[in-house]
C-alpha cells in the first residue's frame, strides 16, 4: 500500500475520556424544549413540536405491608392461566363478609307462638338453660312430636312431656341447705372474703336417713338461690335445680323469708308501721312486710323480697342499728337444728 493511501485512511477517534458519553456519536443533537429537529438540505433545524400530552397519573401503591407478588407459572396447554393472589394490605384490611341474613319470603307470616324453652320454664318443668339443653338432646315432646330445634315456638297451651333421660338428669340434681356463719359471703367472693360454698364437704355434712352419698361432682353447677350478707347467719340454699332457683329468686317469687333481728338504738315514732309498709330503697317502694317487735332489742321480720342488705337499711331508716341477723326459714323449709357451719341435703318430703 502506498504512503498516500495510508495518509487518506481516517484516523481512529481517540478513546473517550472517563466520564464522556460513549454513545454520543450515535445520539442526535437535542432540540430546545418545545422544538423538534428536522433535517433540511443536510442541515438540522428545529421547528415547533406539538405539545406533549400530560403524563399519565402515577397510581400510588397502598401503604402497609405487602407479600411479594410471584409471577404466575406458565399454564399448561388447555388450562386457563390463574391470576396471581395478592394479599390485602394490612394497613387497610377489607371488611369481613357479613353473615347471610334470613329474609322472610313475601306473603309469609312471622313466626307465631311462644318459645318452647320459655313455656317450659314458666310451667316450672326446668330452667330455660336446662330446657335448651334437653331440646338439643331430643328429650322434649310437644303434643307427641319430638322437638330438637332450638328456638322452636309452640302454642302456649300445648302438651309438653320430657323423656326418661331428662327425668333421670333432673333427679340427679341436688339442693343443699347450709347454716352460714358470719364472715362468709353467699355469692361471688370479694377481696379477703370466703365463699360459703367452701363449707360444703364430707366433714361438715349432717347426715339424714335416705340421703345420697356425697360426691365432689355434686358441687358442679351448685349456685346460691338468694343472698345472705357477710355479717348475717342462718339458712342459705344452694341448688343445681333451675326450678328451685326460679321459685326462690325469680322476679315473680312469692316465697317468704323469715328472720330474727337484734337491734340497738331508739326507733322513731310510728317506725314499726313504716317497717311494715311505707319505706322505699333505691327510689323504689318496698313490698309490704310482716314485722313484729318481740322485745326492746329484737324484731321479727317476714319478707317476700330480698334486696341487698334490705333489713339493715330498713332499720336505719327508722333509727335502729342491726347488731345481729339470722334467717330461720325459706318458704316451708326451716333451719331447725342444723348446726352453725353444717349442711344437709333437701329431703324428698320437703319443698319450698
Amino acid at each position: 500500500m502506498s504512503d498516500s493511501a495510508r495518509e487518506r485512511k481516517p484516523k481512529r477517534p481517540p478513546n473517550p475520556a472517563a466520564g464522556d458519553d460513549p454513545w454520543a456519536k450515535w445520539r442526535k443533537p437535542e432540540a430546545p424544549a418545545g422544538k423538534t429537529a428536522v433535517a433540511v438540505d443536510g442541515e438540522i433545524k428545529a421547528k415547533n413540536a406539538p405539545e406533549a400530552a400530560p403524563p399519565a397519573p402515577v397510581r400510588e401503591r397502598p401503604t402497609g405491608t405487602l407479600s411479594p407478588i410471584k409471577s404466575a407459572a406458565p399454564a399448561k396447554a388447555g388450562t386457563p392461566a390463574k391470576r396471581p393472589f395478592r394479599k390485602a394490605p394490612t394497613g387497610n384490611k377489607a371488611p369481613a363478609p357479613k353473615a347471610p341474613v334470613a329474609v322472610r319470603e313475601p306473603g309469609t307470616s312471622p313466626p307465631t307462638g311462644t318459645r318452647l324453652s320459655k313455656v317450659m320454664s314458666e310451667r316450672g318443668l326446668c330452667s330455660r338453660r336446662e330446657a335448651d339443653l334437653w331440646i338439643e338432646r331430643g328429650w322434649v315432646f310437644v303434643d307427641g312430636e319430638r322437638i330438637a330445634e332450638l328456638g322452636s315456638r309452640i302454642d302456649p297451651n300445648a302438651e309438653i312431656k320430657i323423656s326418661k333421660e331428662a327425668q333421670l338428669d333432673q333427679a340427679k340434681q341436688v339442693t343443699i341447705l347450709l347454716n352460714k356463719p358470719v364472715g362468709y359471703v353467699s355469692g361471688q367472693p370479694e377481696a379477703d372474703c370466703k365463699p360459703a360454698v367452701t363449707l360444703i364437704s364430707g366433714e361438715t355434712w349432717q347426715r339424714q336417713s335416705g340421703d345420697p352419698e356425697f360426691k365432689p361432682w355434686m358441687l358442679r353447677g351448685l349456685a346460691p338461690a338468694g343472698r345472705l350478707d357477710i355479717d348475717s347467719t342462718g339458712l342459705l340454699v344452694f341448688t343445681q335445680d333451675g326450678r328451685i332457683a326460679k321459685k326462690l329468686i325469680g322476679d315473680d317469687s312469692q316465697v317468704e323469708k323469715e328472720y330474727l333481728v337484734r337491734v340497738s338504738g331508739q326507733m322513731i315514732p310510728h317506725g314499726l308501721k313504716l317497717l311494715q309498709h311505707g319505706l322505699e330503697l333505691d327510689g323504689k317502694p318496698l313490698k309490704p312486710a310482716w314485722v313484729k317487735q318481740l322485745n326492746e332489742d329484737q324484731l321479727h321480720f317476714i319478707l317476700k323480697e330480698g334486696k341487698k342488705r334490705q333489713i339493715r337499711r330498713m332499720c336505719e331508716l327508722v333509727g335502729l342499728q342491726v347488731t345481729g341477723l339470722k334467717r330461720v326459714r325459706i318458704g316451708r323449709v326451716r333451719l331447725g337444728d342444723l348446726a352453725l357451719g353444717q349442711w344437709r341435703f333437701l329431703r324428698a318430703d320437703e319443698s319450698f
